[in-house]
């Protein structure tokens, strides 16, 4: 069942409504307020979006092609389940390009580079404090960003976004297990200290620690959630 009270404003978004439709529902699938399995019943996401189905079937038809939503005819559109097979792929995937990142940057920071990872991390510890998951998560998400825009490199951060989708809910789920928000930010640190010392093999080493941790929780929390997973 999806949480419409926690479907952000269309406002929010930029692009043509069909594209703020898909940003909308793509946060909500990402953060669990659309959770896997939960039905997408155009009346009632049309009627709290203030849209026609129009721009909704066409935002349904991407987030399909993003592998997020089943589409049955005659019989409506469901949010995917969470596929172990999909989710490891994606880590392999992540992890490669990640350490790719980070050891290049680690190789060829400057001095705004290092401001705004060293902002980043400030903040990460910040919100660690506040208790807000969410929040956390994003901040989370903005230092990985950072990564790969300081490559130069344009399409490796939109190419890690791709692949990296059913991987993105997984950690949405993992993040409020106890003690996750603590390690996540311990191993943000040590990522940090290597690249603050230009050491390219230690921060592959610590990034590479930091992405293996999430993988391994992935097998218990199918076992916690098996709802959430395709059988």
């Amino acid at each position: 069942m999806i949480d419409m009270d926690a479907l952000s404003d269309l406002s929010g978004f930029q692009g043509t409504l069909a594209q703020r439709v898909y940003a909308v529902l793509l946060r909500a699938i990402m953060t669990m307020a659309a959770p896997p399995g939960a039905i997408l019943r155009k009346p009632e996401l049309s009627e709290r979006l203030g849209v026609s189905r129009s721009p909704l079937t066409e935002a349904f038809a991407r987030l399909s092609a993003d592998g997020l939503v089943d589409i049955v005819p005659q019989s409506g559109s469901r949010v995917t389940y969470l596929s172990l097979d999909e989710i490891y792929e994606a880590s392999f995937l992540r992890t490669a390009l990640e350490v790719a990142a980070v050891r290049h940057v680690a190789a060829h920071r400057d001095a705004h580079q290092m401001e705004a990872l060293e902002r980043n991390l400030r903040l990460l510890t910040f919100q660690a404090g506040e208790g807000d998951l969410q929040a956390f998560f994003e901040v989370d998400e903005a230092f990985h960003a950072l990564l790969f825009q300081f490559t130069g490199y344009k399409r490796a951060g939109t190419l890690v976004r791709t692949v990296s989708l059913q991987l993105t809910r997984a950690r949405h789920l993992i993040l409020p297990q106890e003690g996750r928000v603590e390690s996540t930010l311990a191993e943000h640190a040590a990522i940090m200290s290597a690249i603050r010392a230009g050491n390219a093999a230690a921060a592959q080493a610590a990034m590479e620690a930091h992405l293996d941790l999430v993988a391994e929780r992935l097998a218990p929390l199918a076992e916690e959630r098996p709802e959430l997973f395709r059988a």
